[in-house]
């Protein structure tokens, strides 16, 4: 790779759009961008991004191609919409949102058919730590492939790790992301309970973050989110969620592992969703448990 390599990024939303600026700022290339939005592609053309036509364009001219889309369902529809047909020996595709396992090392299968690498490399942690650069990403790649995408990924995260071949990211995502979704229902439960119990909700958090229950998802999502009850849209909502629980359990059907915790947690999404709660921030489940 060297500096006059086009860099190429396809969605930038909230996580992709501070991502764009970090590696037209750190990586020393070229970066183009495109979004079906036109609003984050004029804030990125101001700091030095250029702004590509269509999709199509960058598959065609890019050497990297980093893609941030809502779930597997755009990524396989972009992908046999544009970019398979425009793959081609020396494009490499980077998938950092969060598919299915198996969708991921079908794809990696075809575009390697057509002489093209694949890496998925799924982005775990805040909108804040996406705008600062410090996301952490699990990396599924051959090694070869890895070392020449992890001087990229450092301008988007402190925290790289390679997971092993691809597909192997997204399984690391995946759980990670399991974990988070049934702490967090533990933390509404114990904040429902609480408060009924007489304890102050603000007080029991801050108990807990002093004993053994502390946690990553008791020290944002519940002392940021849950305990003032805000759950704003824009973020990462229960929409989301489900779809990301949905490929653990998918994850756990293929490998014959039954996931109880996993299954109860879908189905509070789901009521959730019924609620009218589709589109808020995903915490936003305390509010069903507090009312059960």
């Amino acid at each position: 790779m060297n500096g006059s390599q086009l860099l190429g990024f396809i969605g930038t939303g909230v996580m992709g759009e501070p991502m764009c600026r970090n590696l037209a700022a750190k990586s020393g290339r070229r970066v183009a961008a495109w979004d079906p939005s036109r609003e984050p592609l004029e804030r990125l053309r101001a700091q030095g991004v250029e702004i590509a036509p269509d999709a199509a364009d960058l598959a065609q001219r890019a050497d990297v191609l980093f893609l941030c889309l809502p779930g597997g369902a755009q990524l396989e529809s972009l992908c046999e919409s544009v970019l398979l047909p425009a793959a081609r020996r020396g494009l490499t595709v980077v998938d950092l949102g969060t598919s299915g396992v198996g969708r991921t090392r079908a794809l990696a299968a075809r575009f390697a058919g057509r002489g093209a690498d694949y890496a998925d490399a799924p982005i775990a942690r805040t909108r804040d730590a996406a705008q600062k650069g410090t996301l952490a990403v699990s990396v599924g790649a051959t090694p070869d492939v890895f070392a020449r995408l992890e001087p990229l990924l450092r301008c988007l995260g402190t925290d790289i790790t390679h997971c092993g071949a691809v597909g192997s990211g997204q399984v690391v995502k995946i759980l990670n992301n399991m974990v988070l979704f049934q702490t967090v229902n533990a933390l509404a439960e114990a904040l429902a309970l609480g408060r009924r119990a007489g304890v102050d909700p603000a007080l029991l958090f801050e108990a807990l973050s002093k004993g053994s229950a502390d946690s990553f998802a008791l020290r944002n999502h519940g002392v940021k989110a849950m305990l003032p009850g805000v759950y704003p849209e824009r973020a990462f909502s229960v929409e989301y969620a489900a779809k990301d629980n949905g490929y653990a359990l998918e994850l756990g059907r293929e490998t014959g592992v039954r996931l109880r915790g996993a299954a109860l947690l879908a189905e509070l999404l789901q009521e959730a969703r019924e609620a009218g709660l589709g589109a808020a921030y995903w915490p936003a489940i305390a509010r069903l448990v507090d009312r059960a």
